[in-house]
């Protein structure tokens, strides 16, 4: 593969030049020689025994969880709890729940500004949601009830005690759970103080509290900061940085860690807000963000894809091609020397087999994490074509003109016998997901706002050139993903480590 390729590549950036925001997905934790004298004294010895303690009161919890659920119909967990299993319950879980912070270093919550009672504000939002310590904001809330994920229902302790909760759970991979939350949200909002307030995170993922990411649309709240000044941040867990087991052992030693909880008065939408659901979440958002004194960001999570806004369109923070470069390049296949034999405008599908005979691949592994990087049908099969433009896209011996070229060519259909070619929404759609990462609904979308200055559905060679050279900001964009101006120091903050061997790290997966 040549000098440069986008398997090496960091990360694009929200916006260039001095002024761009920064990326709320990364957090690099920097120390000097005497921090990590200490961390390492104090992660001996105080630490172990932090941890030790916490788990203890974690499992102590499990008895009250279940004491509040127990003998009860899932028809009657639909309604909130009274009488003895609340009181006697709801109090143990909640004494617990300070005390196992405390043992992992939390030692004070300092609460600013005034919590509104159910019946002002029945739904409570928190931001930024930077770490898995981020639960120390429901003590003094009072135990809300919760929107959390259906897996982690699965996990143990922590299933009990969302039960207990009686939380609302939704799946980022099931349309119709999210749409059952939000009536779920709605009926509790609209109890008339029946039931307990709700706080959920709406930015929906970890973020390393620099910005604050895309808000999901909401109902009307009272917005929840949560800041953690201390000298040194130890507790952030971003998509990519510090894993789980690091950011804990590294909270646990700290000798003290505060957490600040500010109440923001309660948010009344506008006539104009209520009709906007977007609109009303946006302007929640910027009010959060300027409390905060960081910026509102574009970035969010597309299933478990970060992407960020750019235009018109949304693309991957990190592209699967880049992946794909790293998983061919440790092989030591270069691209330039495969033979696709893609034919343009018909689609070919391949098995996994006839993908390694056509890539030269013999290592079973190698071949199915290459073969994972492209969408199947329902028989497991790949598009030839989707695969021969990544591979020439990898290879670099194409300019940009050429290569989306050759895109246009592989994608375009034949608008009628012996007329021209036109690129229509599948293959446009297809073209962006595989060069920029971008979501398949997000670019069907931007062809369609392109499809409505000229009489056709589809775009021609010289109108898809147009929109990916010419553009003054996407064509910039797709010369960021595929042509870099120079290779990046990977021993610069901010890109993958590289290892002896020529491979990157891939960032660690993390889910909320």
């Amino acid at each position: 593969m040549s000098q440069g390729s986008p398997g090496d590549w960091p990360p694009l950036e929200p916006t260039s030049g001095p002024s761009a925001p920064p990326n709320p997905f990364v957090h690099e934790l920097h120390l000097s020689r005497l921090q990590k004298v200490k961390f390492y004294f104090l992660g001996a010895l105080l630490a172990p025994i932090r941890v030790l303690l916490a788990f203890i009161v974690l499992f102590l919890l499990w008895p009250f969880a279940w004491l509040q659920v127990a003998g009860l119909t899932e028809e009657e967990l639909q309604e909130p709890l009274t009488g003895w299993r609340k009181t006697v319950c709801h109090n143990g879980v909640l004494g617990l729940s300070r005390l196992l912070f405390f043992l992992l270093g939390f030692l004070r919550i300092r609460v600013r500004g005034q919590r509104a009672s159910r019946l002002q504000a029945p739904v409570l939002v928190a931001a930024p949601h930077s770490t898995f310590f981020d639960p120390i904001v429901l003590l003094p809330c009072d135990l809300p009830k919760v929107v959390s994920r259906a897996e982690n229902l699965s996990v143990p302790v922590i299933g009990a005690l969302l039960r207990f909760n009686q939380a609302i759970l939704v799946s980022r991979h099931d349309p119709a759970s999210r749409r059952r939350v939000v009536e779920e949200v709605r009926r509790r909002a609209t109890s008339g103080g029946k039931w307990p307030q709700v706080l959920f995170f709406p930015e929906g993922t970890c973020s390393n509290k620099k910005a604050l990411l895309k808000f999901k649309p909401g109902v009307p709240v009272q917005p929840i900061l949560i800041r953690y000044p201390n000298s040194l941040d130890t507790t952030s867990w971003a998509w990519r940085g510090p894993g789980v087991l690091k950011v804990l052992w590294l909270t646990a030693a700290q000798p003290c860690s505060i957490v600040d909880v500010e109440f923001l008065p309660v948010y009344h939408p506008s006539p104009e807000e209520s009709r906007d659901p977007t609109l009303y979440a946006n302007n929640v958002q910027r009010v959060m963000a300027q409390a905060l004194g960081i910026p509102a960001t574009e970035c969010e999570f597309v299933g478990s894809l970060p992407v960020i806004v750019v235009g018109r369109l949304k693309v991957a923070l990190e592209p699967q091609l880049w992946e794909l470069g790293k998983v061919l390049r440790k092989a030591g296949l270069s691209p330039g020397y495969v033979d696709t034999g893609a034919e343009p405008g018909r689609s070919r599908m391949i098995s996994r087999e006839e993908f390694a005979r056509q890539l030269q691949l013999s290592d079973p592994q190698t071949v199915a994490g290459a073969f994972s990087f492209f969408q199947k049908d329902a028989n497991g099969l790949v598009d030839f074509r989707d695969v021969a433009l990544a591979l020439a896209a990898l290879d670099g011996g194409r300019d940009l003109e050429e290569l989306t070229l050759l895109a246009f060519e592989l994608f375009a259909e034949e608008q009628g016998e012996g007329t021209s070619h036109l690129l229509y929404r599948d293959g446009f759609s297809t073209i962006l997901h595989l060069l920029l990462g971008s979501p398949r609904p997000a670019a069907v979308t931007l062809h369609a706002e392109l499809c409505q200055a000229g009489p056709c559905q589809g775009l021609s060679l010289c109108q898809f050139q147009d929109f990916a050279l010419r553009d003054p900001l996407h064509g910039k964009l797709f010369s960021t993903y595929l042509r870099p101006s120079q290779p990046p120091n990977a021993s610069s903050p901010g890109s993958p480590a590289a290892l002896a061997n020529g491979t990157v790290h891939a960032p660690k997966q993390k889910g909320d």
